[in-house]
C-alpha cells in the first residue's frame, strides 16, 4: 500500500503549478513573436523559434506538473494557468497594444499550445496504471450457472 501526500501539501502544489502556468502563460506570450529571418538561395525563410520554444516548453512543464502531484490534476492546473494568461495576454489593453496579435504565426501558437498542452495534460502518468481495480471487488466467476 503506498502512502498519499497530505490533503493540504497536494493542494498546495496544485495552487503553485496554477501560478507556474500563469508565468509561463505570460513569458510565453511575448517570447513566442520571437523569429529569425534566414537568407537562402531562393529566398528568405522565417523561422519561428520562439513559438516553437514556447509550445515545447509549455508541454513540458505540463507533464511535470502532472508528474510532481502524481496525478493528471497537476498537469491540468499548469495548463488552466497558460489557458488564463494566454488569454489574457491576447486581449487589447486600454492603451491599445497586443501581447498576441492576429497573424499566422500568434494563431499557430493559440491553437497548436492548446491543442498540445490539453494533449499532454491528457495522457496518463508513467508507472501508473489508469485503471484500477480492488481485489476485494472482484467476484470468482461460477462456471456452472
Amino acid at each position: 500500500m503506498t502512502r498519499r501526500a497530505p490533503r493540504l501539501l497536494t493542494l498546495l502544489r496544485i495552487m503553485g503549478l496554477v501560478v507556474v502556468g500563469l508565468g509561463v502563460g505570460i513569458i510565453g506570450s511575448f517570447l513566442q513573436a520571437t523569429r529569425e529571418i534566414v537568407t537562402m538561395p531562393w529566398g528568405q525563410v522565417v523561422v519561428p523559434w520562439g513559438m516553437i520554444a514556447v509550445v515545447v516548453t509549455v508541454i513540458i512543464v505540463i507533464r511535470g506538473g502532472a508528474w510532481l502531484v502524481r496525478s493528471r490534476a497537476g498537469g491540468w492546473a499548469v495548463f488552466a494557468g497558460w489557458l488564463v494568461a494566454t488569454i489574457v495576454m491576447s486581449a487589447e489593453s486600454p492603451s491599445g497594444d497586443l501581447a498576441i496579435s492576429a497573424g499566422g504565426r500568434q494563431m499557430t501558437y493559440l491553437l497548436g499550445g492548446v491543442i498540445l498542452g490539453a494533449a499532454a495534460a491528457t495522457f496518463p502518468i508513467a508507472g501508473r496504471s489508469s485503471h484500477t481495480i480492488s481485489r476485494e471487488r472482484i467476484q470468482p466467476v461460477d462456471p456452472q450457472t
